[in-house]
């Protein structure tokens, strides 16, 4: 059976933080997490604004 664990990077308390506090400010979207090389380089979120139907109708 292969060892998925080994090559594994370390992921620093920093990048686990700022993971965090983005998850945190997301009520409806999605966070990716781009990796290369086994490194966290790049977080992009994405947020939907959803407006009331009611408020936009004449």
């Amino acid at each position: 059976m292969a060892n998925h664990n080994a090559g594994l990077a370390t992921i620093t308390d920093d990048v686990l933080e700022e993971i965090k506090n983005q998850l945190a400010q997301i009520q409806f979207g999605s966070l990716e997490i781009q990796i290369h090389n086994g490194q966290v380089v790049q977080l992009e979120r994405r947020e939907k604004k959803r407006l009331d139907k009611g408020v936009n109708t004449k």
